[in-house]
């Protein structure tokens, strides 16, 4: 089975936490320990990963810069991309007993120049901060700043992801049984030109978007969507609340989630079980569990019934 699981992330750094490398070191080796288990299964394995507080932070080290000196979105992208690979990769292959090849592929993710994202930032990128000290920095820096939560956080374009070019490397990598690292933060987001050639663009792709798409490029088995939450639960928030274990995928898009949490989720993981594959949402530790239809919410075009049903005809 070809599973794709994409790290959130409290994965690589939890909210709260300082943005260190020892901090990110210490969860990365918590989520190396649980992907393993997947490869020890028997599976073939592409890990994707959130940029998030990652950019954002490489962002505000560019402001000791120039304004025409700082770095553009897509080439901090690019560095987020081999800072963060570099770390799953060492973990996870020290969790495998090096028994198993590895590697992080810095990976380009074409959106649509007209997308309106443009013009309407959403995707919140670096440290957050209360309102008075979030207002006087977008003013210093020119930044656009969203709530999140009970803080204040940047906000920058985040486009549709269109094309994974890269798909013919992962390819040539799956084939010879590497375990692949790629499209980090979303991917490296760029732009067709006229004359076909390509360039970056300034943007953060959201992952689990990039995620169900890279699923559906390599054709995958599984996307798992691997978070803090054990699974989508109905009522959230509510004294009724109750998790959803299983879900066809009409009964998923009738759910009403919020966009700032598990909204973006949801809707990649309909994205890929539209195309007849597993969806699976839940905690990174329950990761093998959400395969096995033992945890998470699992979201497919039929139900499990179903399925079942389909395999032992009358």
């Amino acid at each position: 089975m070809l599973v794709v699981a994409a790290l959130g992330g409290n994965a690589l750094l939890r909210r709260g936490e300082p943005l260190t490398a020892q901090a990110q070191r210490a969860n990365v080796k918590v989520a190396a320990e649980s992907l393993a288990g997947i490869v020890r299964a028997g599976h073939q394995l592409v890990i994707t990963h959130g940029n998030g507080p990652q950019v954002g932070l490489l962002a505000l080290q560019g402001a000791a810069y120039r304004p025409d000196e700082a770095y553009p979105l897509d080439v901090l992208g690019a560095e987020t991309e081999g800072m963060i690979g570099y770390i799953i990769e060492q973990e996870l292959e020290n969790a495998l007993g090096h028994d198993r090849a590895v590697a992080t592929l810095l990976t380009q993710v074409l959106v649509d120049r007209n997308d309106p994202a443009f013009q309407n930032p959403t995707k919140f990128v670096g440290p957050v901060y209360d309102r008075k000290e979030a207002e006087t920095r977008a003013e210093a820096a020119g930044w656009q700043i969203a709530q999140d939560g009970d803080k204040w956080r940047r906000v920058v374009p985040s486009p549709s992801p269109l094309e994974i070019p890269d798909t013919r490397v992962l390819e040539l990598l799956l084939k010879q049984g590497v375990v692949v690292i790629c499209a980090g933060g979303g991917g490296i987001p760029i732009l067709r030109r006229d004359d076909g050639s390509m360039i970056g663009v300034e943007a953060v792709i959201d992952k689990d978007a990039a995620s169900a798409l890279l699923a559906r490029q390599l054709g995958a088995d599984a996307l798992l969507l691997l978070t803090d939450v054990d699974a989508i639960y109905r009522d959230f928030g509510k004294d009724t609340a109750a998790p959803i274990h299983e879900l066809t995928l009409d009964e998923a898009r009738q759910l009403d989630l919020p966009a700032g949490s598990m909204g973006p989720k949801l809707a990649a993981a309909c994205d890929f079980a539209g195309s007849g594959g597993l969806s699976g949402i839940g905690r990174l530790e329950d990761a093998e569990a959400i395969l096995d239809r033992q945890a998470g919410t699992r979201i497919s075009i039929h139900s499990l019934n179903q399925e079942v049903a389909d395999s032992h005809p009358c």
